[in-house]
């Protein structure tokens, strides 16, 4: 993104007017270091989860799906 016009499209995104695309969105995860589906969360909780769970490695992330999955019988 053009730092000269990245303020006022950052404005245009936030206000709702445009919304970006995908590799838009790619850069922009990347640039915050959050994992992409943040953008997709409902709420600060569910970010906050996406934000952790992309941190941990594969073993983790298998162990907590087991976790919920156990927790949901």
């Amino acid at each position: 993104m053009d730092e000269s016009s990245a303020s006022g499209r950052m404005n245009h995104y936030e206000k709702g007017r445009h919304v970006p695309d995908i590799d838009t969105l790619r850069k922009l995860a990347k640039e915050l270091d959050v994992p992409l589906n943040y953008f997709f969360c409902e709420d600060n909780l569910s970010a906050e989860l996406a934000c952790l769970i992309s941190n941990l490695d594969e073993a983790m992330k298998k162990k907590l799906i087991g976790m919920i999955k156990d927790n949901e019988k």
